[in-house]
This record gives structure tokens, sequence and C-alpha cells, in this order.
């Protein structure tokens, strides 16, 4: 169908040796027939995803970004790891098909895993979906709905109990994405202390222990081709871990734009959460905690926190770009970017009652 999420043209530079991709997946996968025809999926900005067709069989194919990046950033062979204990728990997950740590292949670690056709929702919806305005609310509840059904997956039963550090997750966090922005911040961006000290000041106590994502967005969600309201699968869980929920959702919120929001807001739109009939920001928190039953009394923290985490990561990625280690032009911009979202912080620090 022609809504069914495209794959392009590689972009410059960032292209695979098709030679030793074809070794190893032959090695790996036994019956594969012909050449690998390669080819990238353009969402992202961060792992790099590309679409592996041979002769009627479809794989993907994720790997690290170009460039220096952080040494515990962009861990294939952890992501792989979590993907395969959580799968059990939570079908949604993509199987994994194989997993590679020699760098000989492409000077990476890397994995292989099934590729699920379907819809993946971007910037807008795709060509060939049209939904009226209650089809899009049940739209936006069912995938609200998968981020819920993973906070309530048992981390012990998976195993994945391993990957957390017992309380004082929200804490850690705030320290660590701190830290992060002052090691990516560039000359021409703003230097978030207010912002990182209030949120030092107001931090709450973890609300609970759960699987959480830590990048749940419409662009990681994929729908059924023929009923868009059906989630067949979550995508990029590079930085899946044990952690506050609460957490999670505000960094969900973190690109939910709406129709009503300022145009420098707009421009840094990811997912059609602008359409008819999706749920407000609001309406998405107090959704999620009716369905969750969890309980607070104000949001302001984790909405705050949301921002400041996406402007670190918009910042790291931009200081691959200020110092050269990337071409993409699509970074050009993150700068900027950043800095609106540290006056959008200050803003809501301003505003907030806590």
């Amino acid at each position: 169908m022609s809504h069914i999420d495209p794959s392009v043209a590689v972009r410059a530079g960032e292209e695979l040796d098709v030679q030793r991709v074809d070794r190893f997946m032959k090695a790996a996968i036994p019956g594969l027939v012909g050449r690998p025809h390669i080819r990238q999926y353009p969402g992202g900005a961060s792992n790099l995803t590309y679409h592996v067709e041979y002769r009627g069989q479809s794989f993907v194919l994720r790997r690290p970004p170009l460039g220096k990046i952080a040494k515990s950033a962009h861990d294939m062979l952890r992501e792989a790891r979590v993907m395969q204990a959580l799968r059990p728990a939570y079908p949604y997950v993509p199987d994994i098909i194989a997993v590679c740590d020699d760098p000989d292949v492409l000077g990476c670690d890397f994995y292989v895993m099934e590729r699920l056709p379907g819809v993946i929702l971007r910037q807008d919806f795709p060509d060939g979906l049209t939904l009226n305005t209650a089809g899009t609310r049940k739209l936006c509840l069912s995938v609200i709905d998968k981020l819920v059904e993973l906070h309530r997956v048992d981390p012990v039963a998976t195993g994945l109990d391993r990957l957390g550090k017992g309380s004082g997750y929200v804490q850690r966090q705030i320290g660590g994405w701190s830290t992060r922005f002052r090691h990516a911040r560039t000359d021409d961006v703003g230097d978030f202390e207010t912002v990182m000290a209030w949120l030092q000041d107001k931090m709450p106590d973890d609300i609970a222990q759960s699987v959480i994502h830590n990048d749940f967005r419409f662009d990681n969600v994929v729908l059924h081709a023929d009923n868009p309201f059906e989630v067949v699968g979550v995508l990029d869980w590079e930085m899946a871990t044990i952690g506050d929920p609460l957490m999670d959702l505000g960094s969900s919120l973190a690109y939910w734009v709406e129709a009503g929001d300022e145009r420098p807001f707009q421009m840094l739109r990811r997912q059609p959460t602008h359409r008819e009939g999706m749920l407000s920001r609001a309406d998405v928190v107090a959704y999620y905690l009716r369905q969750s039953g969890l309980r607070i009394d104000c949001f302001d923290f984790y909405e705050i926190y949301g921002l400041f985490r996406l402007a670190v990561i918009i910042q790291q990625i931009y200081f691959r770009y200020y110092h050269g280690q990337t071409r993409d032009q699509r970074f050009a911009v993150f700068g900027q970017a950043a800095n609106y979202l540290e006056q959008r912080c200050l803003r809501l620090i301003n505003a907030s009652g806590l």
C-alpha cells in the first residue's frame, strides 16, 4: 500500500559496504540468495537504520551514527539484548535475527531484525491514510495504551530488572543529562544553568520502577497497514531501561506539538499531534494517569524535564555537526532549536506553581 513506511536512497556519507553486509547476512541467515539491495529509512537523527532486501526477504539493519560518540551511547549489543528479553512479554518488539560484534564487518557493532511492514506516522499522515476526528482520537489512544502496557511489564519476569540501579532514578537522570549537556555545549547555545538548577531543586521521589522506553513517539510505532488502530510494532529500544514511568511520559510529551503552539515549537514537530482529534498534552497526562492508576498533584516537573532532555539530545547531535563529524544538513539548525527549548523551559518554570 502507498502509505506503508518507505525507505529511500542512502544518504551521502552513510553508505554501507555491500559486500561485507552480504557476507555477514549469508553466514548468519541460511538460504539468502543474490546480492542485497540496501536503502535507508529517513527518520531519526541518531542511530542509522537500513532496509536490506534480498530476493523475497526483507530485513532491517541498525548501526550507530558516524563520528565521535559518547562511550556509553548507541550500544547496539545492549539494545538487541533488551529487545530479546522484552519480546516474550511485550509482543510489539521486532524479532532480532542476527547480532554482529566484529568490527571488521562495518567498523562497529550492529544488529539485524525483522522488518515490520506497516504505517509509521512521521510529521504528517502519509498519503492514503485518511481519518476523521473520531478516528484520529481512536488511533491516538491506541498508541498511548501501548505505553501504559509497557509500563505494566514485570521487570523481574523478563530479567530486565538487571538494567535498573534501584531507587534514585529521577536524581540520576537530572544529574546525567545535566553533565551531558555541559559536555556537548557549543559557544552559540545558552547554558541552561537556571533550568538545571530548577530541576535539581524540584526533584520528586521515584513514583515506580518500570520498564521504560525513553523515546516513545509516533514515529517509533508501527501501525497495521490495513488497520491503523492496531499497533504491530514499537521500535528504537536504545535507551530502554528500568526507571520512573512518569519520566518516560515526560520525555514522550516533549515531542507532542499541538496545533495552537507557537511557531518555533511547530518547527520542531516530528509527528502529527497537531491534527484535529489528537489529545492535548494535558489530556494525554490525564488519560495516562487514569489508565495506569498512578496519582500525582502536578506534572510540571516531568514536562520541563522532558523538554530539557530533548534539548540535550538535540545539542549532542548539533555538537557533532558543529565540529564537522557529520555532514547531515538536517542538523544545521539544531543549535537554534536548543536555544528555543531553553526559553520554553524558562517560561514554564516561571509559570509553574512548584
